[in-house]
């Protein structure tokens, strides 16, 4: 026998509560997710030196530049380097150290009769052409309370990391009551790309942009007469962190605004009148999330820019009703926002290379 009782309605969201009820809700909400950031930053607190060393990967990946062509004295007593030396032509001359630009020199005691000097010798055991462009910062503490402050610091950047899916789900199963059904189909999409493209834009900016742009503060220190041996440890942690952060969430940016024009609040139209707006944007978040330096704000504005263009262009691809033609024209969108690509990563980046250098 058919069944002929009524279907759902397709707007239908979640039961209707009373305000006490939703206010009970949002309590429990708050303690969740309080508990489990707290649990996370423990579990990072204990392991804080291992956070450490993911944060100060770029840092060693990080390489500097010495104009000209004299050669580069990696100095060594023992295990310990006492520093990278350029030399001037007189001293090229005085030393004869080989014609390789880029020498390893170690420091040793030696005796002489019956005293003992300090002598030095090549090292041919170093590979002082690696060593030398390797950047050699130290971080510090200023304070005796300074490891203290760093170790909180790192325990809640990497809790807040540890604990993401876990605040994700508990704010998305206290929100998604109150959506209908066809938002939370929408929703449930945006995140599962979302996800992906947050950790596309953290490794671009992990793996790529940030030993760039912590040689470029380097390199700009260095211009501005300033020393730039040593950091101090949480403004550069507060700096990595915040990096980070921003490119990734600035990769979600394109899923946030075409899941808005899916449930109707934004429109093509809306997104081209705004593009204007949005280079501004784009350009404020690439000064304040990364270094004061031209290079690297550029570097962070780039992709995000490409990513809205790329969200215009998705949105009007949605609204055309001759969908053949369309496809044809969002391909070549895409074939251009490629070749752009390309041509970025073959003369951009050894351009970028050469200004660092």
């Amino acid at each position: 026998m058919a069944d002929f009782s009524p279907e759902p309605p397709e707007d239908e969201g979640g039961p209707v509560k009373s305000f006490l009820e939703h206010l009970e809700d949002f309590r429990w909400l708050l303690v969740k997710l309080s508990v489990s950031l707290a649990l996370a930053m423990l579990v990072c607190l204990i392991g804080a030196n291992y956070v450490m060393a993911i944060i100060k990967w770029p840092l060693s990946r990080a390489t500097v530049g010495y104009p000209g062509t004299n050669q580069v004295v990696t100095v060594s007593f023992g295990t310990n380097q006492l520093g990278h030396f350029q030399l001037s032509p007189a001293q090229e001359q005085a030393l004869q150290l080989g014609t390789n630009r880029f020498v390893a020199v170690t420091v040793a005691p030696l005796l002489l009769g019956t005293n003992q000097v300090l002598g030095w010798h090549l090292d041919p055991t170093v590979d002082a052409a690696d060593s030398a462009q390797r950047m050699q910062i130290d971080l510090i503490n200023l304070s005796p309370a300074g490891g203290f402050f760093v170790a909180i610091q790192l325990a809640f950047y990497g809790g807040l990391v540890l604990a993401a899916p876990f605040l994700f789900y508990f704010i998305l199963s206290f929100v998604f009551p109150a959506l209908k059904i066809r938002e939370q189909k929408y929703v449930y999409r945006a995140l599962v790309i979302g996800g992906g493209l947050f950790l596309v834009g953290v490794s671009f900016c992990y793996f790529v942009l940030m030993p760039v742009a912590l040689a470029a503060s380097q390199k700009y220190s260095n211009w501005l007469g300033l020393g730039a041996s040593q950091w101090r440890a949480e403004e550069y942690i507060s700096f990595v962190c915040r990096f980070l952060l921003g490119m990734g969430l600035g990769f979600e940016l394109p899923v946030v605004i075409l899941t808005l024009v899916k449930i109707g609040i934004l429109s093509y139209r809306t997104l081209a009148g705004a593009r204007r707006y949005m280079i501004v944007i784009n350009l404020i978040l690439g000064a304040v999330l990364t270094t004061p330096e031209v290079v690297t704000q550029i570097l962070m504005f780039i992709p995000l820019q490409l990513l809205y263009e790329l969200t215009v262009w998705i949105a009007w691809y949605w609204e055309q009703t001759d969908r053949p033609k369309a496809r044809r024209v969002f391909l070549l969108v895409l074939l251009i926002i490629a070749a752009v690509i390309w041509l970025l990563q073959q003369y951009g980046w050894p351009w970028l290379k050469l200004q660092l250098h």
